[in-house]
């Protein structure tokens, strides 16, 4: 059952997904038909939210029975005493998962309605309610306090302080104006704050505004695996190359019980200061955050530097994180992807400049997990292929937990080394929605199996690098 379009692609880079979901090592496999029937699937289901909201908790502050109560008692008080579980996952036991429930069809339209733009909406759709940056255009005579429709503008086509808009637009719910349309769009600038209160949304997730903020971080469950996979140790020395905004830099340092050091670094300063004030709310002491630029981390001379920053040493961590820069075409929802196929081709050779950087600076017998949050083979079994043969000092390794499938036919990998990788395929399960009576229906160990497929879209290698120069 799809209730929105497909997510819509440029030309050229439709093109391009079209032949990577139909290469040739694929279709033997899976025949003509399956193969096609699987790559459409993957377009309605990138257009539609995940169907579990996850939360990591923060187990160096709280355990997850404190939070699992509290937060139950949360999402009880926003659903009006619906009874939406709070599951605990038997394999990741630091996480909580509610499922959502929508897509919701019987919700009534009302005549002033407020567009918003795609990042706004996609949030909405997850959970959130509408705040005034994300508002493109009201009604003419919306005053604080109306009931209003909400609706994405799906091709970024409205106009600021639009009267009217008739272009491609998706209904997200309905709420309450907290401001009038002259305090929105006022010769004062623009406002910050809550713009729509959504009580009637299309997806029922719970809002997570200043909720138990020092005791969870919202982040998507294959997000959370991947610094399980890496499973760092107390003592250690780790490297998240491009860590931005921190939740798995602060998850590393978790796991560790914040014993070690956990080197966190991205390019962008403003990141980087969000990695700080999240380590800082999660009072986690052993993270260094520094603003550097991955490809350039290496450095063949010892420098005295107390900071203990970048350029590194060869051989200086003994595990490292890559979470590479990538197309991100696994997001979960997005309707519109307004990338170029210039822009989609160009994360590749940046991922191999960062993926060997990473090598050299990993201690022999040390481990690496490579990660994206995207669906090309480009940017996940090809690097794979590519980094086993231009480094035989490394080798695949099995993940635990395993919980996604296997990786994708078409980079020349063995079925062996297929069964190594996870690849979470949004795909995988019919995308069919939930209502309160299916949820009280439904067996505890189904809705984890539903919960580890029906995610992101997302990709995770993990490599040992043998003592052997």
């Amino acid at each position: 059952m799809s209730f929105f379009p497909k997510i819509s692609f440029q030309h050229e880079v439709e093109e391009y997904l079209a032949k990577v979901f139909r290469n040739k090592e694929l279709v033997t496999a899976l025949g003509t038909q399956e193969a096609e029937s699987k790559y459409q699937a993957l377009l309605s289901h990138l257009s539609h939210p995940p169907g579990f909201t996850t939360v990591r908790v923060n187990t160096h502050l709280a355990s997850v029975e404190q939070v699992k109560k509290l937060l139950f008692e949360e999402v009880q008080k926003q659903f009006k005493g619906l009874c939406v579980p709070v599951l605990e996952h038997p394999k990741l036991q630091d996480i909580l998962l509610i499922p959502v429930i929508g897509p919701r069809q019987d919700l009534k339209k009302h005549e002033s309605e407020v567009i918003v733009g795609a990042q706004c909406g996609y949030a909405v759709l997850r959970g959130a309610h509408v705040y005034v940056p994300g508002i493109i255009s009201t009604s003419r005579f919306m005053k604080a306090g109306d009931v209003v429709s909400v609706y994405l503008d799906v091709e970024g086509k409205c106009k600021r302080g639009a009267k009217e808009f008739e272009g491609l637009k998706v209904f997200l719910g309905n709420g309450i104006s907290e401001r009038s349309r002259s305090e929105i769009f006022g010769s004062g600038g623009p406002l910050n704050g809550m713009g729509v209160r959504m009580t009637e949304p299309v997806y029922l997730s719970p809002s997570f505004d200043n909720v138990l903020p020092s005791h969870l971080f919202l982040q998507n469950l294959p997000s959370v695996l991947v610094s399980h996979i890496l499973n760092p140790q107390p003592g250690e020395r780790i490297l998240d190359m491009c860590a931005a905004p921190g939740g798995k830099t602060t998850h590393l340092a978790t796991l560790m019980h914040d014993q070690g050091e956990v080197v966190a670094m991205d390019k962008i300063s403003n990141k980087v200061k969000k990695i700080k004030q999240n380590a800082e709310l999660l009072q986690l002491n052993c993270i260094k955050a520094f603003c550097y630029d991955g490809t350039k981390a290496l450095s063949f001379e010892k420098r005295e530097d107390e900071q203990g920053g970048p350029p590194f040493l060869p051989e200086s961590f003994d595990r490292i994180l890559l979470d590479a820069p990538c197309s991100g075409m696994g997001q979960r929802p997005n309707m519109a992807s307004s990338l170029t196929l210039k822009e989609v081709t160009s994360y590749q050779p940046l991922q191999r400049k960062l993926f060997t950087v990473a090598v050299k600076l990993l201690k022999p017998g040390g481990v690496l997990v490579y990660s994206t949050c995207t669906i090309t083979l480009a940017e996940n079994e090809e690097q794979v292929a590519w980094a086993l043969k231009t480094f035989p000092c490394l080798q695949l390794q099995p993940q635990e937990p395993h919980i996604g499938g296997g990786g994708m036919r078409g980079a020349g990998l063995s079925l062996d080394q297929l069964k190594l990788l996870q690849r979470f395929d949004p795909s995988a399960v019919t995308l069919q929605g939930m209502d309160i009576n299916s949820l009280q229906g439904s067996r505890e160990d189904d809705l984890i199996s539903l919960a580890n497929k029906d995610c992101i879209g997302f990709f995770i290698a993990k490599f040992i690098k043998s003592n052997s120069k």
